[in-house]
């Protein structure tokens, strides 16, 4: 697997959320199995084949998880120096040259990437276009709705 960019914050999530897994629903799922066999025959028994696919799912997501944190390239934005450029894990004031609308994005990586909390995937359209750019570029994003122009306000590594 090759290396896979996270922001510190991405990192923490993924080993918070792997650090459960394994303490909490790990558990949990031995417990559920457990209970299923007390009551008997196997063979047409609906809550042991859940927790036996609730079992198989929480042991995926873990090596899923294990495999990232373990591929990781954890990069904290307030270390970069990138000369103003638009690289991962820097966060950006865009304004909308059609509607005038001004909006703020931060690049993670595709775990991370979450529209509401303004994380977008360095994998999306916008975040390809940005990338490289400097506070007064103007770059052109495909959307649905056909090519939106956006230019840089300000680029911060916060």
């Amino acid at each position: 697997m090759s290396s896979v960019p996270l922001t510190k914050h991405g990192a923490q999530l993924l080993k918070d959320e792997l650090h459960h897994l394994k303490t909490k629903e790990r558990q949990a799922v031995i417990k559920a199995i457990a209970e299923a066999r007390a009551h008997g025959d196997l063979s047409e028994n609906a809550d042991y084949d859940a927790a036996k696919e609730r079992q198989g799912f929480v042991e995926g997501r873990i090596a899923d998880l294990e495999g990232k944190l373990g591929a990781a390239q954890v990069i904290d934005p307030s270390t970069l120096d990138a000369d103003g450029r638009v690289v991962f894990a820097s966060t950006v004031d865009l304004e909308d040259l059609e509607s005038g609308d001004k909006v703020t994005y931060q690049i993670v990586g595709t775990d991370e990437a979450d529209i509401k909390l303004s994380k977008v995937s360095v994998t999306s359209p916008i975040a390809r276009a940005l990338i490289g750019k400097t506070a007064g570029d103007v770059v052109g994003v495909q959307a649905p709705s056909g090519i939106r122009e956006y230019e840089i306000l300000e680029v911060r590594y916060v």
